[in-house]
């Protein structure tokens, strides 16, 4: 197993370097899993949301693509899941993640009113703290 870090993710995505473009694809055709850290993606979601202003549904669907290629591992992914539902539900990524990785949690306490608001709006078990 072999484990990506971010900047491979993005030109994967982005394409805005050919050359490491090419070499991302290949890394992640290789014939043996890939892991790929939480906070990677956390990373990523960032960097194409900030930086390359990608629109949530296109950055949505770069990531489930990823996550859906045979070979890729993503730490925890029954929470990866679930905060990329969250994150298809309007809640920013940062949050999601935070929130899905508490699911074990009885509740997850934050000052962000926000948060709290789109939180409850969907269902997850959120408290203003």
């Amino acid at each position: 197993m072999i484990a990506v870090d971010t900047n491979i993710l993005v030109r994967y995505v982005t394409n805005d370097d050919p050359l490491q473009a090419r070499r991302a694809l290949a890394i992640l055709a290789r014939q043996e899993d890939i892991f790929i850290p939480k906070t990677v993606l956390l990373e990523t979601e960032w960097v194409l949301r900030a930086v390359y202003e990608l629109p949530v549904e296109s950055i949505l669907k770069a990531l489930l693509h990823i996550l859906g290629l045979p070979n890729v591992v993503a730490e925890n992914p029954e929470e990866v899941s679930l905060a990329l539902d969250y994150y298809s539900r309007r809640l920013d990524f940062a949050d999601a993640l935070h929130l899905a990785s508490s699911c074990h949690a009885d509740s997850f306490f934050s000052f962000d009113a926000a948060f709290v608001k789109r939180g409850k709006k969907i269902g997850a078990r959120v408290e203003k703290g």
